[in-house]
């Protein structure tokens, strides 16, 4: 089994990383098309990672099965795009430089952010003033997918929840990252691997991984750690 971020899967399925076209290991979106990536939904599925093909490098060692995505690491990238596409010159782009000092301006152009951070943003009634009417539609659906979708609770209504992010971000003008894509394209994929193992399970897991890691020896704990991720 595999909970990682999605370029650690990537890495893992001997895919090419970088801006490659072909990026998802479910289908065939076209990472640079972008005038679609809002409007199409279905692309052709990935049948088969064959090396040579569709960015594959060689036969991956891993099963698509034993793949889950973690709900953070999708939470962090809908953050990044959200920032990357506000008005750097408005009032709530200049309000987040504002709040962190210690963030250098480079992390906050490109919204790299942590959880601490967000949840601060979240609770902070100054930061939804500040916003342009655009900004704060695409915040809200933010928030909304946080806490009702990344989150602990899962929403009745949690597809309805999704496209309201996907919509308003297209307002906004936000690229369509791959984590974005999953949301919009595979989400009944991506809501039934976050759902299907609880948060402790999920540290339970690195934590016996880490382990393993530490105590193998220099030539036999790589090898461990690997079948454990692996779920040989």
């Amino acid at each position: 089994m595999l909970c990682d971020d999605l370029k650690v899967v990537a890495l893992l399925l001997r895919m090419q990383l970088g801006y490659t076209k072909y990026c998802c290991f479910l289908c065939e979106w076209d990472s640079q098309d972008k005038k679609n990536h809002y409007v199409n939904k279905l692309w052709p599925k990935q049948t088969s990672l064959m090396p040579e093909e569709k960015n594959v490098i060689s036969p991956p060692p891993l099963l698509m099965e034993k793949i889950y995505l973690p709900p953070l690491h999708i939470k962090l990238g809908c953050m990044k795009n959200f920032v990357k596409g506000m008005d750097k010159t408005g009032h709530g782009f200049k309000y987040v430089r504002n709040k962190f000092p210690n963030v250098s301006d480079t992390k906050i152009k490109e919204g790299i952010f942590i959880g601490p951070q967000i949840r601060e943003l979240m609770q902070d009634k100054q930061f939804d003033e500040d916003l342009n009417v655009t900004e704060r539609n695409a915040w809200l659906s933010f928030r909304r997918i946080s806490n009702n979708v990344l989150g602990n609770h899962k929403a009745a209504n949690y597809q309805d929840v999704a496209q309201e992010l996907l919509t308003s971000y297209k307002a906004m003008g936000c690229n369509m990252s791959l984590k974005i894509h999953f949301l919009g394209s595979h989400f009944k994929f991506f809501s039934q691997k976050i759902m299907a193992k609880s948060v402790m399970n999920m540290v339970k897991y690195f934590t016996n991984t880490l382990w393993l890691w530490k105590s193998g020896t220099k030539a036999s704990g790589p090898q461990v750690c690997w079948q454990t991720i692996a779920g040989h």
